[in-house]
């Protein structure tokens, strides 16, 4: 099911399959991309309860081994509606019999949208309804749309920073890093920097990011308290993903156990976890 929110700026179009951010419209412009099965069938899919890959598909937990798919399951569930008014939805995921067949914890997720002003705010919330440590990820993935040439575009941070990003092979940390050519705290946006995966940078002092088309900014992504950013798109696609993330895929020799994987986070027992993802439109 569709659902539309809107405020005297924006409005929003959100699919309870995923809980899936579908557009973001102001002035009739719409800020995110639109479906092209030749590059990429998602638009804003949420990452939980794994971000990325796992090594094998699969981890281990108290000597039982379970398989996840990269990204975990949440982006391909049916998310009830917990709360809507015209600027705001909340939707809602608790474990099922299902989901503990693959991932074995009593949870509850429930995913904010709120329009305030030119701005989309969007939270992450995480309840452990177990009486033992939950251990999960959680990420965003929008795709925000590129008009025009891609090499027109750049990435503006915040605050002066070490761009170290994290090589990915075969979508497994592998250990070698490279560091970033910028100026004034920019990445310039080409192609060829995404030919074999995402960039991902684990230590950025930065805790906003401007899109800019040549010197007009377009949006804004704050992922405060987001430890982790990842930068995608496909070769020759009209899009960008800007992923603020709580957790990481796997590394090439992690040992399968879901408690030491690098990123995970452990929410103890009864305890609730709550992350925000603000998104401004500047034009």
């Amino acid at each position: 099911m569709i659902i539309t929110i809107s405020n005297s700026q924006l409005s929003a179009t959100l699919n309870t399959v995923g809980a899936e951010l579908q557009t973001l419209v102001k002035n009739n412009k719409n800020y995110i991309w639109q479906v092209d099965e030749t590059y990429w069938n998602k638009t804003s899919p949420i990452l939980f309860p794994i971000v990325g890959r796992l090594k094998n598909d699969s981890y281990t937990w108290k000597d039982t081994t379970y398989e996840l798919p990269r990204h975990g399951f949440a982006r391909n569930r049916e998310f009830s509606i917990h709360k809507m008014s015209d600027h705001q939805v909340i939707f809602e995921l608790d474990d099922s019999e299902s989901t503990r067949e693959v991932y074995p914890f009593a949870f509850k997720l429930l995913i904010a949208y709120t329009l305030m002003d030119n701005e989309l705010v969007i939270e992450y919330f995480v309840r452990n309804q177990s009486d033992e440590v939950l251990p999960f990820s959680i990420g965003a993935h929008p795709a925000f749309a590129i008009e025009g040439s891609f090499e027109d575009y750049s990435l503006q941070f915040n605050k002066e920073d070490v761009f170290e990003t994290h090589h990915l092979e075969n979508e497994s940390f592998n250990g070698t890093t490279t560091l970033m050519a910028t100026e004034n705290h920019t990445i310039a946006l080409n192609y060829a920097l995404f030919e074999k995966d995402a960039l991902v940078f684990k230590h950025l002092k930065s805790n906003e990011v401007i899109l800019k088309n040549k010197d007009q900014a377009v949006l804004k992504v704050n992922f405060d308290h987001f430890p982790y950013l990842g930068i995608w798109t496909k070769q020759n696609a009209p899009f960008l993903c800007i992923e603020p993330w709580c957790g990481l895929a796997d590394a090439t020799t992690h040992n399968g156990n879901l408690e030491n994987k690098e990123g995970i986070n452990h929410l103890p027992a009864g305890e609730d976890f709550l992350r925000a993802l603000r998104i401004e439109i500047l034009e």
